[in-house]
């Protein structure tokens, strides 16, 4: 390529410089050229040659015209040294220079004219310095015309652009900067030390203990064999499946629960925020139960734990008659521990006695917390092994307890009806949800400090079956206590009653045939129960309206799930133990331990996503963590007033199932639907090196959301039908007695459900009205959270100078 062909299009496409992520080039505009051959002494030539391109037109319409200057070297003699410049410069300018070759497609356009560009002959005439002068004139025109016609195209003029290269100097750097710090989205995560501190903070999370007991109540009401059945059909067919969805997201996108599903499905923007808000709420009054467990904790320090014995009246060798009306384990739990309100609108001030353990409840999970992920995997990895270890010690211990045996017969039970009641199913699928912890967050959190490559899909079956390995075997351990508990109380039962006889009989209001036996050493209830169906029908008559109906098996069923059955009937089995001040230390250790790591994980989906949402978070993590628990300490003072337990049964028992169930279903379709299961299943396959089974495409988009569907309307319409009632204490007969909610209770519970849910609806429909895609508009590019993807955004605007032809490649999903 000749100096004589040198383009025009030169002038408007310099060098190209490479985009800073090495995508798209960023090409320089003309004035930076200007500047360029300036500084090194070329622009005379190149000026001549922008006046040869604005001429030519007129020229090729007059089929003749003078020499263009690219044969300077025609100029006259006496300008030798101007001449022996100009060729040297053209020498240098005609050179192929592949970067500024490709700047423009009019380049060949250009090259094909021929010589039909060149200038007329006579203007070779004039001297070099009037040729210059005329060259700048017209480019002074040309700068006129030109800016004209770039005020079409918001395009500055030349003069404007004179800083060009700062300004590009400085939009590279914030460039440079925009991409650093969307890799450090994702590469400033930390990970977990290793895979067993990921699995542990999973199986913490899963086994909160009133999921333990629940699962062996359950067995108990709901047939036996038959809704273990029941449960492991559900377990596989939406429990895994839907574990597995939520770990894969976490460890897919490595995103909190709000980033991650805006990013899957651009309508499922609020069910982070929904599940956020499901977890904030929850640990506010679930961190209280852990205040009443140090509280019990406290008091088992003492050789006679107060709940064995009722109290002393002061002044007084009498027991206090409220006491002395119930078991002393009720009478501690409600009157010294609650001091609980005969209805919940008897509200009060908070119970001082728990204001301390609850402080300390924040204070240790704020311990554990305080340097983020590093700190809860190695705090979990000593929990969990810790409360394996003293699940066992029960377990021996309490197979060993007198009446375990009727306790174990009841695993043995199956009753075959129950596999065809509704009931059953609902419980059972309930209990699929809860026990693997799906909807309220922490399992998206804790798998998004994952490796990517690690298998999510292999862990979700070890989660699962970890979970129902300690819940089969809690069983035997809660049966066991049970039936030495209801054993007991039987035998108690059965002694008062021999007393009572034996007093009518004394005092001759029975005949001498009413005397039972007074020595009952071995089984009482089965010496007992047969004396009395010996005894003669008129005998009978008269001694049953004297004694209390003292039935093994109706005593064993009374235990109802709860608080009360850990507080309750568990510590009044363990006050009949003998050396009741090690084992009940021991329960309540238990307890807590199995407490606070569901905790740590409930608080983990309300830190994260805080953190992953406003940076000023992270920065200071540990500032913020402090006043982020204390905030909710004092939120949680509210349920430690009188009528606190009140409120607390009233969120657990009917207002958290249906929240988590809506999450469930709005996550399952972002992936199965809006995302698109196929696709997202064929991005993890290549991860693990491995395809993973279709069968997940059809639970996910099938199976999964109608079950999940029918669950929700079958509760809601449960709900519906049923009166909302709460067990009170009765200070006057010192009984439990059930009470309806009032009316202010239910319109508070629903307008809390409608503060959890309904910005995903309210987000569906913005979606709609202003047109946001339902599926991710890339389908091809890699997936990043919208932080990336505003920086993404961000970065293509900001690498494209004004003018620019450059267009930004298809945004980031």
């Amino acid at each position: 390529m000749t100096q004589k062909d040198f383009p025009l299009s030169a002038l408007n496409q310099y060098p190209v410089f490479p985009h800073s992520s090495g995508s798209r080039p960023v090409t320089r505009p003309a004035h930076s050229l200007v500047e360029y051959l300036r500084s090194q002494g070329k622009v005379r030539v190149v000026e001549a040659q922008t006046a040869e391109r604005r001429l030519a037109p007129n020229m090729r319409s007059a089929q003749e015209g003078r020499p263009s200057l690219g044969k300077v070297d025609a100029a006259p003699e006496s300008l030798p040294e101007a001449k022996t410049e100009a060729q040297s410069l053209q020498a240098k300018v005609s050179s192929p220079d592949p970067a500024i070759v490709r700047g423009s497609p009019s380049t060949h356009t250009q090259q094909s004219k021929g010589p039909e560009n060149r200038l007329p002959v006579p203007y070779e005439k004039q001297s070099l310095a009037s040729r210059i002068a005329e060259a700048e004139a017209w480019e002074t025109q040309a700068f006129e015309a030109e800016k004209r016609r770039s005020s079409q195209f918001r395009q500055g003029s030349i003069f404007e652009f004179e800083d060009a290269p700062v300004k590009q100097k400085s939009s590279l750097k914030k460039v440079e900067a925009s991409e650093k710090e969307k890799r450090e989205v994702v590469s400033n995560r930390p990970l977990w030390a290793n895979k067993a501190e990921y699995i542990f903070a999973l199986v913490a999370f899963s086994l909160r203990p009133v999921h333990l007991w629940r699962f062996p109540l359950l067995w108990l009401h709901n047939g036996g064999w038959s809704f273990f059945i029941i449960y492991i059909f559900l377990l596989f067919l939406m429990g895994i499946p839907l574990l597995f969805l939520e770990m894969a997201v976490g460890r897919r996108m490595r995103q909190c629960s709000i980033c991650a599903w805006s990013v899957i499905g651009p309508w499922f923007g609020s069910v982070g925020y929904s599940s956020f808000m499901v977890s904030f709420i929850t640990a506010l009054y679930l961190n209280v139960v852990n205040g009443w467990i140090l509280f019990y904790l406290g008091q088992s320090f003492q050789f006679s734990v107060p709940w064995e014995r009722c109290p002393l009246l002061k002044n007084s060798s009498g027991f206090d008659p409220e006491c002395a009306r119930t078991t002393p384990s009720m009478y501690f739990w409600y009157r010294l521990t609650l001091k609980a309100s005969d209805s919940i609108e008897d509200s009060g001030p908070p119970v001082i006695s728990l204001l301390l353990p609850l402080l300390m409840a924040w204070c240790l999970v704020g311990i554990f917390m305080i340097n983020g992920i590093k700190s809860i995997g190695k705090v979990l990895c000593v929990l969990v092994p810790l409360t394996g270890i003293i699940t066992v010690f029960l377990l021996i211990r309490s197979v060993l307890l007198s009446g375990a045996r009727y306790g174990l017969q009841r695993l043995a039970v199956m009753k075959v009806s129950a596999m065809y009641s509704i009931t059953a199913w609902i419980q059972a699928g309930i209990q699929v949800l809860f026990a693997l912890g799906l909807g309220f967050g922490p399992v998206v959190v804790y798998s998004s400090y994952m490796d990517q490559p690690s298998n999510c899909l292999s862990d979700a079956f070890v989660v699962a079956f970890i979970n129902l390995g300690c819940s089969i075997l809690a069983m035997p351990f809660i049966f066991s206590v049970l039936g030495f508990w209801a054993t007991v109380l039987i035998h108690n039962c059965i002694e008062k009653n021999a007393e009572l006889l034996l007093k009518l009989v004394l005092q001759g209001k029975l005949p001498q045939e009413a005397l039972p036996p007074l020595n009952m050493p071995d089984d009482p209830n089965v010496i007992f129960t047969s004396w009395l169906n010996n005894l003669s029908q008129p005998i009978k008559d008269l001694v049953l309206p004297h004694i209390t109906e003292c039935n093994l098996e109706k005593q064993f069923l009374k235990v109802k799930e709860g608080p009360t059955f850990a507080f309750l009937t568990f510590i009044e089995a363990m006050s009949f133990i003998s050396g009741s001040v090690f084992w009940s230390f021991l329960f309540f250790l238990l307890l807590l331990l199995l407490e606070m790591g569901f905790m740590i994980g409930l608080l983990q989906g309300v830190v994260t996503p805080l953190q992953d949402t406003f940076p000023f978070c992270k920065k200071r993590e540990k500032l913020f963590t402090a006043v982020l628990f204390g905030l909710m300490f004092l939120c949680g003072i509210f349920f430690i007033q009188p009528a606190g337990i009140y409120y607390i049964k009233l969120l657990n028992g009917y207002w958290m199932i249906l929240p988590v169930i809506v999450i469930i279903i709005f996550e399952n379709m972002a992936v199965s639907w809006a995302y698109g299961s196929r696709r997202f299943l064929a991005e993890l396959g290549p991860l693990w090196n491995r395809p993973i089974q279709p069968i997940f495409n059809c639970l996910w988009c099938c199976v999964c959301p109608f079950v999940l569907l029918v669950l929700f309307t079958i509760i809601l319409i449960f709900l519906s039908l049923k009166t909302f009632t709460y067990v009170a204490w009765d200070s006057s007969t010192s009984k439990e007695v059930p009470r309806p909610y009032p009316s202010w209770a239910l319109l508070a519970l629903i307008f809390i459900f409608l503060i959890v849910t309904l910005p995903i609806l309210i987000y569906f429909v913005y979606s709609f009205a202003h047109g946001i895609p339902f599926k991710p508009r890339s389908l091809d590019g890699p997936l990043t959270s919208s932080k990336s993807l505003s920086l993404s955004s961000k970065a293509q605007t900001k690498e494209t100078p004004q003018g620019g032809k450059e267009t930004a490649g298809p945004p980031a999903v």
